[in-house]
């Protein structure tokens, strides 16, 4: 079970938070499931950039990123090497620390 640093982030989560998950879940929904809201406007369908995350420590051990989720991170505000859209990373048995980016191209936030 691997455990997620959160770097601070003003809105999601203004002290940071570290957070256990179960291998084989995404990402986002390990996030969303311990009540850190990262924006996911398409539900998770890999379909926009909003859960766009920043892989600071673990990006090495993440599974490989698809041609589609490549494709979409070009479209991704803050975009850097260690990008991955959240909903595509699958957690494996290493922990990670991410950064969420402070903004998305969503103009409209919706509340999930």
């Amino acid at each position: 079970m691997p455990t997620i640093t959160i770097l601070p982030h003003p809105e999601y989560c203004p002290q940071g938070a570290q957070i256990k998950a179960l291998s084989g879940t995404t990402l986002c929904e390990a996030l969303l499931d311990n009540d850190i809201e990262i924006e996911h406007a398409c539900d998770m369908s890999c379909a926009c950039t909003t859960c766009h995350v920043i892989v600071r420590q673990g990006f090495e051990t993440l599974n490989e990123a698809s041609e589609e989720e490549e494709d979409l991170l070009d479209k991704a505000w803050g975009l850097e090497p260690q990008s991955r859209l959240s909903c595509q990373v699958q957690l494996g048995s290493n922990d990670l620390t991410i950064e969420i980016p402070r903004y998305t191209i969503n103009h409209a936030r919706e509340h999930h």
